[in-house]
């Protein structure tokens, strides 16, 4: 089964196994890092803009101009986000 989360104007679909991959305790980047290898999730990350993907991390105040001008670590961002989203809500 899939579960949709949305930040907003962005929604991805993971599956809870997934999700539990990418938000755990400890060090979670190694983990989501894998996850965007997945070729159902690449393709979804694909096709977020850059801009809007800015615009709805902004919202978490947790990242500077400089850290979210880098839009392969927003994607990671984004995925994190997600997976702790679906595991909070399932």
């Amino acid at each position: 089964m899939y579960w949709t989360t949305g930040s907003g104007r962005i929604d991805l679909k993971l599956t809870k196994k997934q999700a539990g991959i990418g938000s755990h305790p400890g060090e979670c980047q190694p983990d989501v890092e894998y996850l965007r290898t997945i070729p159902a999730i690449k393709r979804q990350l694909a096709k977020i803009d850059p801009q809007i993907l800015r615009d709805e991390l902004s919202e978490y105040g947790a990242w500077d101009e400089t850290q979210l001008s880098n839009h392969d670590m927003n994607l990671t961002r984004l995925l994190w986000i997600a997976c702790g989203d679906i595991r909070e809500e399932n």
